[in-house]
């Protein structure tokens, strides 16, 4: 039986059961259960770095879709003071003038991820359909690199996108920025800086399953503890990782965790997705009632029964299958 929650976002509040997973999602996260604990501890970080080092990033020929895409990468200024950052090119074969992009920060809990993992395979996607090019970033990672490194980079790397748009074939005035979990939450962080800064005027923001609240005590967070993918213990050694003591205290920055901002007017464009059984489901819908109320436009997709990341990790399941064709819809209507 449930019980009443007497502060949402309090760690004395109780929680009721666990929402259940999609049936399809259940069996595929059996499988992956079999390969990857729900949560880890800060000292594991280096075996799955080494894991993914071994599974490899994909190669061109992969990245470019069968021939679709042209495939380069480019190593580019970071921010004042900061060593270079690579950014990998994919832009349409096809095209013969200037297309839009979406300029994408891959995942992995702001602790693991390169710009050529699988996160980038949904996004090329979308990109071989629509005939747009995709600039993915490859940023540097916590806890060598701790807050506001990651998201600096991000941003002089969508800096150097639109400066040099020309030279790459895109059109500067059709970018979108997009990211999933960790990415998602640099995503959004990336539109709060070009907002603040007068930079680079976005056409949306595509934000997959975000990361945007450091102080991971969302009713959420605490109802699926020990379940599905990336709980909130996941969560902790993520955020500790980026922001160390200052993690959950007052004065977070919200180009770290943009739960943070207490304006999020004047934004680009927003889509959201989430799952309904996955510790960022509150934080997401949050953020999209927040951007509703400062009067901006919002579309929020809750899959119901999603763990965090179902859309890559079990892609043949209908409900993936129609959060993919929802991004898609999405981009295909802010682009044309």
């Amino acid at each position: 039986m449930t019980t009443t929650v007497p502060s949402p976002g309090s760690d004395a509040a109780q929680v009721g059961p666990p929402v259940p997973f999609d049936p399809e999602l259940a069996a595929a996260l059996d499988v992956i259960r079999d390969r990857m604990p729900a949560t880890i501890t800060a000292d594991m970080v280096p075996m799955f770095r080494a894991a993914q080092a071994e599974a490899g990033d994909l190669s061109d020929e992969q990245l470019s879709l069968n021939g679709k895409f042209d495939v380069s990468e480019r190593s580019v200024p970071g921010p004042a003071g900061a060593p270079d950052i690579s950014l990998l090119i994919c832009r349409p074969v096809s095209a013969s003038t200037a297309v839009p992009a979406v300029y994408f920060i891959h995942g992995g809990g702001m602790v693991i991820g390169t710009n050529r993992g699988q996160g980038i395979t949904n996004v090329l996607d979308c990109a071989a359909q629509l005939g747009v090019a995709v600039v993915s970033v490859q940023y540097r990672l916590a806890p060598e690199h701790p807050h506001p490194a990651p998201v600096e980079d991000c941003y002089a790397g969508l800096v150097w996108t639109v400066e040099h748009a020309d030279e790459l074939g895109i059109d500067p005035s059709r970018i979108v920025v997009s990211g999933a979990s960790a990415g998602g939450g640099l995503a959004a962080a990336t539109a709060l800086l070009a907002r603040d800064r007068s930079g680079p005027e976005l056409i949306g923001q595509l934000l997959l399953c975000p990361m945007l609240d450091d102080r991971n005590n969302s009713y959420s967070a605490r109802q699926m503890t020990g379940l599905g993918i990336w709980d909130r213990g996941f969560n902790q050694v993520g955020w500790t990782a980026l922001l160390g003591e200052a993690q959950g205290g007052p004065d977070v920055s919200p180009y770290a965790a943009p739960a943070r901002a207490t304006d999020l007017s004047g934004l680009p464009p927003t889509f959201i997705d989430v799952g309904s059984a996955e510790t960022f489901r509150d934080e997401a819908v949050d953020y999209a009632a927040r951007i509703w109320r400062a009067g901006g436009s919002a579309e929020l997709h809750v899959w119901p029964g999603g763990f965090h990341g179902f859309v890559l990790l079990a892609s043949q399941a209908a409900i993936s299958q129609a959060a993919q064709a929802a991004v898609l819809s999405w981009l295909s209507r802010v682009m044309s």
